[in-house]
């Protein structure tokens, strides 16, 4: 380990943000510089200690003090390698991984955890600087033709190995770029996007081919795809918005997130010259608590928001863990990101019973009661508080409360893919019902995180490798691992 008192030395410290009334000005990152002494601080703060939970808590199972220490005594080279060892796009998840890892650091059972994600990105914008990450294609060539569709980070994931096995890969994207929600979705102020053209670039000069604009069913058929390539990873991500299903849900300004999010990005690309949901000078209702009601919320203060109210089922969760969330489990607690310290406010335990519109069928109010929480037979349910139900003045709500699986498109249907009664598709080991076409990411495991469906396409690449050649010389996680979350996700 580096200093062996540095957990005693230092605290956890990250960088500062741009103050929030210059920031909502534009949709450039938030964070301040960072000096390298304060980072070799937090380096420091590693205990390397004998039971590493990090790399439990970590989906694509990081080797964290390892490529600490290495940041710790300024090895650049080891600690980047130590890195993509696992991890194909740590500048992504540098940047907006939630980081379990951080909430499973045994430093954190009294102390603030190690910045471990600060870290990870500092490591591959470090690398890049010093030219450590540049183009490596593979020596020799498999003759084997891969499709790939999608492109958001399990897609590119999935490329990234495939390609380096030897194999020629190409990427099917419906968008005109490259990146999935990475870049169709996660706001620029949390993901500038240089960041994934940067990496994209990369991959090319390595061989992957990037067919953007090609709609898979639309543009060209699933049966050319099956009839041109030797084997087939579906990664088109669990796009299926979540409904609330109730009353005036269809009025104009209600609108799912992903909608105002993917346009609003489409501007700052200059895809489009304006984004067609407009957040000006309106009384903007956010339906969900999670990260993308927070991306919401930055998007609607950055359009000038009249006000902005972040309505959320759930009570508030408390500021510190308490005796029924104890480490290493993800704390249930309150979270306060970066757009909430723009302005907004929010507000638990609340239900939306009904979206109440004009003669124009505009929206132009939210019908809301406040709820009680009770333990009933072991599970948690909630009643209405009597005299509480309100009207709330609305001119446009995003409904932000999560995806419910595949876009029902007939994708999986035209690959001859069968669903399970949940709707997510079948697999066995990344495998569908179709022996030549395996499946990666959200699509296959539900909506999750970006760190998941790396991880999801590095795993799906290894059987497909195993596939096409028998064996794999890719890196794996080990079987049991591989059971364990095969069990988690359902999957048959």
């Amino acid at each position: 380990m580096g200093a062996i008192e540095g957990f005693l030395q230092f605290k956890r410290e990250t960088p500062k943000t741009r103050d929030p009334k210059e920031r909502v000005g534009d949709y450039k990152e938030i964070y301040q510089p960072f000096s390298a002494e304060q980072l070799n601080h937090q380096a420091a703060r590693c205990m390397d200690c004998g039971v590493p939970f990090c790399h439990n808590g970590c989906p694509l199972g990081n080797v964290i003090p390892e490529f600490n220490e290495a940041v710790y005594n300024e090895e650049w080279e080891q600690a980047i390698n130590i890195l993509k060892s696992t991890n194909n796009f740590p500048e992504f998840t540098g940047r907006i991984c939630p980081a379990p890892c951080e909430a499973s650091c045994v430093l954190g059972i009294n102390k603030d955890p190690v910045t471990i994600e600060l870290i990870e990105k500092n490591i591959a914008e470090k690398a890049y600087e010093l030219d450590l990450i540049k183009p490596s294609p593979p020596e020799k060539r498999t003759g084997k033709q891969v499709a790939i569709i999608g492109s958001g980070p399990a897609g590119l994931a999935a490329a990234d190995q495939l390609n380096q096995a030897g194999h020629e890969v190409t990427v099917f994207e419906k968008d005109n770029k490259p990146g999935g929600l990475l870049r169709y979705g996660i706001p620029d102020f949390k993901l500038e996007k240089w960041v994934i053209d940067r990496r994209i670039d990369l991959m090319k000069k390595e061989g992957v081919i990037f067919t953007c604009s090609t709609e898979v069913g639309f543009n060209i058929k699933a049966e050319n795809i099956l009839r041109n390539f030797d084997a087939v990873v579906i990664c088109t991500g669990a796009g299926q918005p979540r409904s609330l299903r109730i009353n005036g849900d269809s009025l104009k300004g209600v609108h799912f997130a992903m909608e105002f999010l993917g346009n609003q990005n489409r501007v700052i690309n200059g895809e489009l010259e304006e984004n067609p949901i407009s957040a000006k000078d309106k009384h903007v209702f956010v339906i969900g608590g999670g990260d993308t009601g927070s991306d919401c919320i930055g998007t609607s203060n950055r359009h000038g928001a009249a006000s902005i109210t972040q309505l959320e089922l759930l009570p508030k969760p408390p500021k510190q863990r308490n005796t029924l969330n104890p480490w290493p489990e993800w704390p249930m607690t309150l979270k306060t990101s970066s757009s909430h310290e723009e302005g907004s406010e929010r507000m638990f335990s609340i239900l939306t019973k009904e979206f109440l519109g004009n003669e124009e069928g505009e929206v132009t109010g939210l019908k809301l009661v406040d709820i009680e929480w009770k333990e009933n037979g072991g599970r948690m349910t909630f009643e209405e508080i009597e005299g509480t139900e309100r009207v709330a003045p609305c001119d446009l709500a995003f409904i932000a409360i999560g995806f419910s699986g595949p876009t029902k498109d007939g994708l999986l249907e035209a690959f001859g893919v069968e669903a399970m009664e949940n709707t997510l598709p079948k697999s066995k080991n990344y495998q569908s019902t179709n022996s030549k076409v395996f499946l990666a990411g959200d699509m296959r495991r539900g909506q999750s995180l970006v760190v998941w469906a790396i991880s999801e396409g590095r795993e799906a690449a290894v059987k497909v490798d195993e596939f096409l050649m028998g064996s794999s010389s890719l890196p794996q996680k080990d079987e049991s691992f591989f059971q364990v979350e095969e069990e988690i996700a359902g999957i048959d």
